[in-house]
């Protein structure tokens, strides 16, 4: 009986040995890339773009480009019709995605490239997922706004990502969607702008120098606007006290709402701006919750922002603002 069951565990360790690898297996081939870039020829590809003038079309499921360490000084376009493109990196302090184009400066007809198209990276294609990368707009101050990141493609998903620039940082586009898990975003003047529906979770937003952290145009009737989630609000050792505000409305029903964030001293007292508009007042929607740090400023904030109730603040999580979509 005893040697029976030697036998019976004999078997059952090399069934469960056998069903173990098979698992690693399955799991090394799903983790594997479709295409790796770098910049020493290693990889399928020298350059971002070219990786992604290759990948196919119409995709369902991720198309995954892995991006050795090094510093990619191009113009990255992800077309609309390039859908489920992965962007991974080797960590986002040595995988750089970076160039240098601004607002005021000329294109080579000797026409401004305007806001909209100075972005270093536009996506453009739905489902797109970013990881351990750095995202730069590298032209500085003089030019104006300057995009690193210009979206439009609806579900994009962004996890230990940083986003370099001054004024404009990140474009987050109208119907569209995006997440960001862990990511560094810095900037000076409204350096998160635009329509989407973006939830931000862990994130740090770091201010260079005096501005607004937000610049919403949350359309008329969208249920929600931005959402910030455990988010740390941080400034640069030089900018002093009471300089920064969280967001001026670019459109006169923005919505932005800071729930659970540690908020610096550079925060300004009264947090929230109306554009030199007092009827953006009425209809605009900013909102805090259990914000810590410089927790003293809110009694002194625009009497127009709100305070969220704990039963208003639960109508704010991940899942009720994402909804069905599960990036990651």
């Amino acid at each position: 009986m005893e040697r029976k069951t030697r036998i019976c565990l004999l078997i059952t360790t090399m069934l469960m040995s056998t069903f173990c690898v098979q698992i690693a297996i399955a799991t090394n081939f799903a983790n594997k890339p479709d295409k790796i870039v770098a910049k020493d020829g290693s990889g399928d590809y020298k350059t971002v773009q070219s990786a992604i003038d290759a990948a196919p079309v119409s995709r369902n499921h991720p198309y995954t480009i892995f991006i050795k360490k090094g510093i990619y000084k191009e113009l990255v376009n992800i077309p609309r019709e390039k859908n489920f493109i992965s962007l991974k990196g080797e960590g986002a302090s040595v995988t750089v995605l970076t160039f240098d184009n601004s607002a005021r400066k000329l294109d080579v007809n000797g026409k401004e490239y305007g806001t909209f198209g100075s972005a270093s990276v536009y996506v453009l294609g739905d489902n797109f997922i970013a990881e351990d990368l750095t995202f730069e707009n590298s032209s500085g101050t003089t030019g104006g706004q300057a995009l690193a990141v210009s979206v439009s493609g609806d579900r994009a998903a962004f996890k230990n990502c940083r986003f370099l620039g001054h004024q404009d940082t990140f474009y987050a586009g109208g119907n569209t969607i995006q997440y960001f898990k862990n990511c560094f975003i810095a900037g000076t003047v409204d350096f998160i702008f635009g329509a989407s529906t973006a939830y931000f979770e862990g994130c740090t937003l770091h201010s260079i120098s005096s501005g607004y952290l937000t610049a919403a145009s949350t359309p008329e009737g969208q249920k929600y606007g931005y959402v910030f989630s455990k988010c740390k609000l941080t400034g640069e050792p030089s900018l002093s006290k009471d300089k920064v505000y969280l967001g001026r409305p670019w459109r006169p029903y923005a919505k932005v709402v800071f729930l659970n964030c540690d908020m610096g001293e550079h925060i300004r007292p009264e947090g929230w701006h109306n554009w030199g508009k007092v009827e953006n007042e009425k209809t605009a929607f900013y909102a805090e919750y259990h914000s810590m740090g410089k927790v003293d400023q809110r009694a002194e904030r625009v009497r127009w922002a709100k305070e969220l109730t704990d039963l208003q603040a639960s109508d704010y999580t991940k899942k009720k603002v994402l909804g069905n979509w599960k990036p990651f």
